[in-house]
């Protein structure tokens, strides 16, 4: 059973002809808003769409936890009292969905990836990390894009604890690539030395996912 960010647009919308992308990017404009924060083919939604296969996990107290390994030099695990103990990060950015909504001015709190890292000592040949979430979830990422001042592994949005669709108790947050690359009920980051596709990439999404230039599936 696999559990992964996907969307639904406005509910039970069609959202098909170009017609629809048009006014809500004029919408942008009469709002004030940078249109050129809108990524090519995404519309912009004040909601915060889920989709997720199966049921979405519960943890009892204490239960869940986040581990670190592959090419660190000191691998170890950290629960949630832990995680939260360590200096934190509060955020706001844009996400995009790579079924075509975005969202505007999220806000998240967390501790950034690259403090993770620090603290197990990547190897020189680590290059990409492949995220492990539940149900045997996966998705690859560059070690640079997941190393970024913004890039977290995210317990809080909007200043109250993530809900549980949305990927709670912990998620990682990657704002510059779609969001389908910042997986939800994160359970262990693994550095690599290569790139692994995991579960979408292997069913024909990018292997990268930039949203400005549309990298959604193979050959984008």
């Amino acid at each position: 059973m696999m559990v992964y960010e996907q969307i639904a647009g406005f509910s039970g919308a069609r959202l098909c002809t170009m017609g629809f992308f048009d006014r809500n990017r004029k919408e942008l404009v009469e709002r004030g808003l940078d249109p050129n924060r809108l990524p090519p083919g995404q519309y912009l939604t004040d909601r915060f769409p889920v989709l997720h296969v199966g049921d979405v996990p519960t943890y009892q107290p204490g239960e869940w936890n986040l581990s670190v390994g592959g090419l660190v030099d000191q691998p170890f695990t950290i629960d949630l009292d832990e995680l939260r103990a360590m200096p934190a990060v509060t955020l706001t950015f844009d996400i995009h969905c790579v079924t075509k909504w975005s969202k505007f001015d999220t806000t998240w709190t967390g501790v950034l990836v690259r403090d993770l890292f620090e603290r197990a000592g990547v190897k020189a040949t680590a290059s990409h990390v492949l995220e492990h979430a539940e149900y045997g979830y996966t998705t690859n990422i560059p070690l640079a894009d997941i190393t970024t001042d913004q890039a977290m592994v995210a317990y809080e949005f909007d200043g109250e604890p993530i809900e549980q669709v949305h990927g709670g108790p912990v998620r990682i947050v990657v704002p510059h690539l779609y969001f389908w690359k910042s997986a939800k009920w994160v359970r262990s980051l693994e550095l690599c030395d290569r790139d692994v596709p995991g579960f979408w990439e292997k069913n024909g999404y990018s292997m990268y996912g930039d949203p400005f230039i549309e990298q959604r599936h193979w050959g984008d």
